[in-house]
């Protein structure tokens, strides 16, 4: 699924690290404009059907003291589609493959092990940005390894019930941040899903940013907006 900017956006110090072997995953990269030892660092996950320059299409619009990586999902759907996992939504629900999203949730938490020994970044300032199945991955990891990261990002996404008993516990889960935005228009994941996880998260303790817009399953400027103001 691809995201949907209303504007049209134009961007200088996007570096291409498509042959990089030294991580699990291939990605976009844009260094931080603030520079500091040991930066703070913004994770973009796609959705599935798009790659790694689907959200780095508004990587320069970020705040300047943030290192942004733009991760490509390790499953090719062919020419230049990939996805976390396979799904289908020909019931009306999607249903999906959970030994891959296993996969690669364990895949995405070597890649941010990599991440942070390759960039030096600030281990306590880690944030996992997604959309539509970005976001679930989002889920998947800040919930089951909340030590990993400060806080997740879940744009047009939801929480799978899989995921519920890997969860950790409330202690564990205190520091985590969590900013959730959806479309009521989304006809690929109902708005309900973003409703049902914001009332699940406060019975973790967990009292989420919760936005939801006239919109459908996209990325528009208001939402943009507002994610750049959470991150700030």
């Amino acid at each position: 699924m691809k995201i949907l900017i209303a504007t049209i956006l134009f961007f200088t110090s996007m570096t291409t690290n498509a042959s990089d072997t030294t991580t699990v995953l291939q990605y976009l990269v844009r260094e931080p404009k603030i520079k500091s030892e040991h930066p703070p660092t913004i994770i973009l996950l796609h959705g599935v059907g798009s790659n790694e320059a689907d959200l780095f299409s508004f990587a320069n619009q970020l705040p300047e003291k943030y290192l942004v990586i733009s991760a490509r999902a390790p499953i090719s759907l062919g020419g230049n589609s990939f996805a976390w996992y396979q799904v289908d939504f020909s019931t009306g629900k999607p249903v999906f493959n959970f030994q891959q999203e296993e996969e690669s949730r364990t895949t995405l938490i070597k890649f941010i092990s990599q991440i942070k020994e390759k960039y030096s970044v600030n281990s306590n300032e880690i944030y996992l940005c997604g959309f539509s199945q970005g976001a679930i991955m989002s889920y998947s990891i800040g919930l089951t390894r909340p030590d990993l990261v400060k806080g997740i990002a879940v744009m047009s996404g939801r929480l799978l019930e899989e995921i519920k008993p890997l969860i950790a516990t409330k202690e564990k889960l205190q520091q985590l941040k969590v900013f959730i935005s959806h479309g009521t228009n989304d006809n690929t994941l109902q708005i309900q899903y973003a409703k049902d996880a914001n009332v699940f998260l406060k019975t973790l303790n967990i009292n989420p940013s919760f936005k939801e817009y006239q919109a459908g399953h996209e990325i528009n400027n208001l939402m943009l907006a507002d994610l750049i103001n959470w991150l700030k």
